[in-house]
């Protein structure tokens, strides 16, 4: 149940209980395989730094999405109240201080980040993760699209060979679940802003595909993205013997899925019957 002001859908949605039921349901799911495979569970900090984003080019390739947690001064909010005619709508930037964090739109950007500077352990690293992630979208519908939504993620860091092997297993783990429980699922190349699209990085990209979305009813509910070596040199984030790490991470719109399943099945509960059936 998507929550809206009049006719405007404002991006904050409300599960109901066997709305969560299905979510937590295939979010389990998801963590089953991430186990399958060794990925390590862990939890990152809700927010991330600015300087961090900027230092892998996100301002640049996504300034349409980035959403900052800003302090109020109080001194400032309360003159600002003392003057007002009525209760405030909004915090007017006037009264915000400058902010070095940020709000994720990812969750493996968090991943990186905490890897940076550190030589890995072993050729081959999974982890996986769920974070609640915001983009600022032009314009929000129901739980196909959200302001704040939960993304689950099963990422490698490591060999190129071990990346690439990675999205394979588990795009067709996804088409997998997607026949079983009858959802009528295609595939499709999307591009990565990541990728500077003139230059050579692009050129690769078109050879080899970096990211896939799995779509339901012209619904992107996931992903499987290869990053390369990208945020391996970004981060610093060394192989054993030297080299800068290869990444891919296969991802999850929870709530997506959450609407593509009940979509499916005509109502939550009866979907959530169905994925711990499959599970």
């Amino acid at each position: 149940m998507a929550g809206a002001t009049g006719t405007q859908d404002t991006g904050l949605g409300v599960l109901g209980p066997y709305e969560l039921r299905l979510l937590r349901a295939f979010d389990s799911l998801v963590l089953s395989w991430a186990q399958g495979v060794k990925a390590q569970e862990r939890r990152y900090p809700f927010l991330v730094r600015a300087g961090d984003l900027e230092n892998i080019d996100y301002y640049e390739n996504f300034p349409h999405l980035g959403l900052a947690a800003a302090a109020a001064d109080p001194d400032r909010l309360a003159q600002l109240r003392a003057g007002a005619q009525e209760p405030l709508r909004e915090l007017p930037a006037s009264v915000l201080n400058d902010t070095g964090l940020a709000l994720p739109s990812a969750a493996c950007y968090s991943v990186y980040f905490d890897l940076r500077g550190r030589t890995l352990p072993a050729p081959e690293n999974r982890v996986t993760t769920v974070a609640t992630c915001f983009r600022n979208e032009t314009h929000y519908e129901g739980l196909r699209r959200l302001l704040g939504f939960s993304m689950r993620e099963i990422v490698f860091i490591g060999t190129p060979e071990g990346a690439t092997d990675h999205l394979e297993r588990f795009k067709g783990v996804v088409l997998g679940l997607a026949d079983l429980l009858g959802l009528k699922m295609e595939t499709q190349v999307a591009t990565d802003p990541f990728f500077d699209r003139t230059g050579s990085r692009a050129t690769m990209q078109r050879l080899f595909p970096v990211k896939e979305e799995f779509v339901v009813d012209g619904l992107a509910v996931g992903s499987v993205n290869y990053h390369r070596n990208f945020f391996g040199e970004r981060c610093a984030i060394a192989l054993p013997d030297g080299r800068p790490a290869s990444t891919s991470c296969c991802a999850f719109g929870l709530e997506r899925w959450v609407h593509a399943l009940t979509a499916r099945f005509g109502d939550a509960r009866t979907a959530a019957e169905a994925v711990l059936e499959a599970a």
